[in-house]
This record gives C-alpha cells, sequence and structure tokens, in this order.
C-alpha cells in the first residue's frame, strides 16, 4: 500500500490548529511500560503525541512519510524527527518500550505496520492505538459542524475516515487488549480557534481544491450565531470543545 498523504499540503495549519491530548493519557501509557528508555511514536505528524511521550521517555523517536508534517513539528532535544514510512523497519528494532500510533493507524497498511511494531518493541513492549472524531461542544454548535462534516464534505472525507467513525472496530489489533480508562481531548477555544480547526481537516482542503471556493464559509454565520448564544462573555467568549477518543493498548508477549 502507497503513502496516503492527506495533510502535507496543509502541514502548517494542521500543527497550528490540532487539539493537544491530555497529559493523563501520556501518564497512563507510561505507567503500562516497565522501562521508559524510548519510545516510538509512529504516524507521528506534527509531533503532538510526541511532544507528550517525551516527559516521560529518556528518547523518542518520531516518524512520519510527510517530510512537512516533520518541518512544522516543535523541535526537542530528545525526539528524533525521521521521515520514514510506519511500514519500514525501524533501526532501533527491539529497543522500544511503547509504540504509539496517533490518530493515523486508519491510513496505514496495518499487516505490515503490526509486523514492524513487533520487530521494534522490547519483549514486554507496549502498543497503543488511538483516534479521536467530530468534537462535542453544544447541541446547537454540533449540529452546524455535523452538516459541514456530512453534508458539504461528504464525498470528500477519505474511505479511511470511516474506521474513525466506529472506534476502530474493524481494525485488527495485534495484541491482547489491556483495560483502558476513557480519555478525552479537551480545550477552551474560541470561535476563530474552532474554525481553524476545522480547516485542518483533510476533506475541507480537498473540496476547496474541487470547488475553487471555501466550505467553512458556508456555516461560518451560522455558526457564530449559535457559537455566541448563552456565553458568558459576548465579546470574545471561549467554549468547551470535548472530543471521545477510542484507545487500544496491548502488551507483546515474552518469547
Amino acid at each position: 500500500m502507497g503513502f496516503k498523504d492527506h495533510f502535507s499540503g496543509h502541514a502548517q495549519i494542521y500543527a497550528a490548529a490540532r487539539p493537544d491530548y491530555p497529559p493523563a493519557l501520556f501518564d497512563f501509557l507510561a505507567g503500562l511500560c516497565r522501562r521508559r528508555q524510548l519510545a516510538w511514536d509512529s504516524g507521528t505528524g506534527s509531533g503532538q503525541a510526541a511532544l507528550g511521550l517525551v516527559r516521560h521517555f529518556t528518547r523518542v523517536i518520531a516518524t512520519d512519510a510527510s517530510q512537512a508534517q516533520l518541518d512544522a513539528a516543535t523541535p526537542h532535544e530528545r525526539i528524533s524527527y525521521r521521515c520514514q514510512a510506519a511500514e519500514q523497519l525501524l533501526a532501533e528494532a527491539g529497543q522500544v518500550d511503547l509504540v504509539t500510533i496517533a490518530q493515523a493507524l486508519h491510513w496505514l497498511d496495518t499487516g505490515q505496520v503490526y509486523e514492524q511494531v513487533d520487530k521494534a518493541l522490547a519483549p514486554q513492549g507496549v502498543l497503543a492505538v488511538w483516534c479521536y472524531g467530530v468534537a462535542e461542544i453544544s447541541p446547537a454548535i454540533d449540529a452546524v459542524i455535523q452538516d459541514l462534516y456530512q453534508r458539504l464534505l461528504g464525498e470528500f472525507w477519505p474511505p479511511e475516515r470511516v474506521h474513525v467513525e466506529n472506534g476502530y472496530r474493524d481494525l485488527a489489533f495485534p495484541y491482547p487488549k489491556i483495560a483502558v480508562p476513557a480519555f478525552y481531548l479537551e480545550q477552551h477555544w474560541t470561535l476563530e480557534q474552532q474554525v481553524a480547526y476545522l480547516y485542518s481537516w483533510s476533506a475541507t482542503q480537498r473540496y476547496i481544491k474541487a470547488h475553487g471556493r471555501d466550505p467553512v464559509m458556508l456555516v461560518t454565520d451560522q455558526l457564530r450565531d449559535v457559537w455566541h448564544q448563552a456565553s458568558a462573555s459576548a465579546e470574545s467568549p471561549s467554549r468547551q470543545v470535548r472530543w471521545p477518543m477510542t484507545l487500544l493498548a496491548g502488551r507483546k508477549p515474552d518469547p
């Protein structure tokens, strides 16, 4: 399977607009690991998960097949960013304590990826994969965003997006699953930040290229009206934006 590049063309928008993962997620994953020497964030994009991992691990390797995405990542002295497909063998085979694949597994050849993960992990090493779907803000706001997501952009979502929508239930997982708590991404965003996030969607950028017009602008006025309703501040209201996460985790068995 070739590299499906849905984000290089708007890598800077993606890096600036995507929400941060909750620190509690990385606390939990680090707690599963018997060692915390080396973590590998495969399909790192612009490095959001790598920055969470480096608080717990001596070294982090963050790989992505898109150099444009990596160029938008935040540098860190203990993160090694490498332009490399997830299906390629990591040089540090057998040394990795935790492999993470954040919001990327649905784009990948899972069979090839899991083969490389198994080679990379040390015995009893942990694999964690996760995704998140459309945000929850309020019923009125959610309805406007769902109209954009489904009606305007529906045909522009790659078919693999269905795996995010169904919580990865149809994707294979190579190890016995570990019980995990529920996690959520949460941000307090202004309307401007929420709109910027909508531009980070691959379907938004694909629509613009196909039609030469901006789909987000078609719903911005309506979104502004419902965003300001019942807000504590009429000047610059922020709202809690919440994304439910799907997390799968498992441990590599001893030989």
